[in-house]
């Protein structure tokens, strides 16, 4: 930081630590203080300085770039950009690809990619949504491309409802049922509807930053409860509960993102039962349910008997990520309005892909579609667990989670998510920095990283497992006598 320049963060304010930092460095940008192409301190200094944790001035960094701000290079840092240059906000249009760390979105066509949680293109089921679409040209005619009803097309609707209890024996009538863009979208939704500014929102710690963000978008106080390998701590909970009387709890109860934890049949009860007894909403957002390599995980909705539950579910993340459809369900005293925001938010999404999409599920096309893709993911995944076992000798723990699309590596003290996240940058292998998906209010380990499967092939998977071993040799110092140096392929 220039020896002028004076910055303060006050821990008091409504507002995150990250969001006041990006605007102080943004008013340092427009003012010139910061010229183009100069480079920001860097993530370590910059947090010592301020006396913040380091995922503070990632997400900092991560906003800055978003609206335009600044651009990063791989492995050397962030970098102010022209100021006559677009300067709109760009979010990632991957629901799940989370706010990376600068360099993350910087990748070569010779990076191996662990960060993405998206399918290849190769398994997306092209000829069977091809049938469909043709279909309804064939049927429709020009009605193909009229609007739908403002909360989806009712045949769409009518087959979700019967989707719901063949699948999760979740009973859902059709007119209950909101179609929506893509689980991103859902949660904006509520947002948009629920929540005024000073509310407090509950999340687990950690979790998805897209769904942080559009919480504090609307002035929400965001707490973080903890995760446990079975689910969410619910004496935690329980505690933050009488403190701060939440408006609701967000939550994703089978293969978390990131952790990829999912919740005890016990511990799912008692969240219900604590919900109900507190007036207590909480939003489940399941992306990932349907990818169990061993027993079936069943929603949290289908225990629901308190009606207690707001349910989104995105088609787009397992069918194709670009087609951009889920839908939500919400407690009657919610829906009307969340039908309104809907309406104002995008009028309604696309009636053409609705009516495909509507085919594709009465077809059986989805049910086929899962069961190609588990057995794919459940291969990759058996592999990426027989090449990581050798991480045990540097004492790397991790849950087996038998199912989604990743794992989640605890590191030792002497190896920092951040220095092992660049280290393999440099070696043109993208991980996941744990630090970026914790929330400030708790003091939890976040000395983790992410590794995702969803993109990669397996000889990507073993070269790319070597060479993030090599790097933690590295890091490590090569002294260890349990480690030993691989040459790099």
């Amino acid at each position: 930081m220039k020896n002028n320049i004076i910055i303060q963060l006050d821990k008091n304010l409504n507002k995150s630590l990250y969001i006041q930092l990006a605007d102080k460095l943004k008013k340092l940008i427009e003012d010139g203080v910061f010229q183009k192409d100069e480079k920001l301190p860097s993530i370590r200094s910059l947090a010592k300085k301020l006396e913040v944790n380091n995922i503070t001035i990632v997400n900092a960094y991560k906003l800055l770039e978003q609206e335009g701000y600044v651009y990063s290079k791989k492995g050397s840092g962030t970098y102010v950009k022209r100021q006559d240059e677009d300067l709109s906000l760009n979010y990632l249009v991957d629901e799940n690809m989370e706010l990376m760390t600068s360099g993350i979105l910087s990748l070569s066509k010779n990076s191996i990619n662990f960060a993405s949680v998206s399918p290849t293109p190769e398994l997306f089921p092209v000829e069977e949504f091809k049938q469909v679409l043709i279909e309804v040209l064939d049927r429709d005619k020009g009605k193909a491309f009229v609007y739908p009803e403002i909360n989806g097309y009712g045949p769409l609707r009518e087959s979700i409802s019967c989707f719901l209890k063949d699948n999760y024996y979740i009973d859902i009538e059709a007119s209950k049922i909101q179609i929506i863009s893509g689980g991103q979208q859902g949660i904006d939704l509520l947002a948009k509807t629920l929540i005024q500014p000073g509310d407090y929102v509950f999340v687990e710690n950690p979790t998805y930053s897209g769904a942080v963000a559009a919480f504090e978008s609307r002035g929400a106080k965001i707490i973080g409860i903890p995760m446990e390998q079975d689910g969410i701590n619910l004496d935690e909970l329980k505690k933050y509960i009488d403190m701060y009387h939440p408006k609701f709890l967000y939550t994703m109860p089978n293969y978390q993102s990131p952790t990829t934890y999912s919740y005890s049949e016990e511990k799912k009860k008692e969240l219900l039962d604590l919900a109900h007894k507190n007036d207590l909403y909480i939003i489940e957002d399941d992306f990932m349910s349907d990818l169990s390599y061993t027993d079936k995980k069943l929603p949290l909705k289908s225990m629901d008997k308190y009606d207690q539950v707001i349910y989104i579910k995105s088609f787009s993340k397992i069918l194709m990520p670009g087609l951009r459809l889920g839908f939500l369900t919400t407690p009657e005293k919610f829906f009307r309005d969340i039908i309104k925001a809907k309406h104002t938010t995008d009028i309604s999404s696309s009636g053409f892909i609705q009516r495909a999409f509507d085919l594709f599920l009465r077809e059986n096309f989805w049910k086929q579609h899962i069961e190609r893709v588990k057995k794919d993911y459940n291969e990759k995944y058996k592999l990426i667990l027989k090449e990581i076992n050798n991480f045990k000798k540097y004492n790397i723990n991790f849950k087996k989670p038998d199912g989604g699309l990743s794992l989640w590596l605890e590191l030792p003290s002497d190896i920092s998510c951040i220095e092992l996240y660049n280290e393999c940058a440099n070696n043109d292998v993208i991980i996941v920095p744990g630090e970026i998906f914790f929330i400030d209010n708790n003091n939890s380990k976040t000395n983790f990283i992410r590794l995702s499967f969803g993109s990669v092939n397996k000889k990507q998977i073993v070269e790319g497992i070597n060479v993030i071993e090599n790097c933690i040799a590295k890091l490590k110092g090569g002294n260890d006598e349990n480690t030993k140096f691989i040459p790099l392929i």
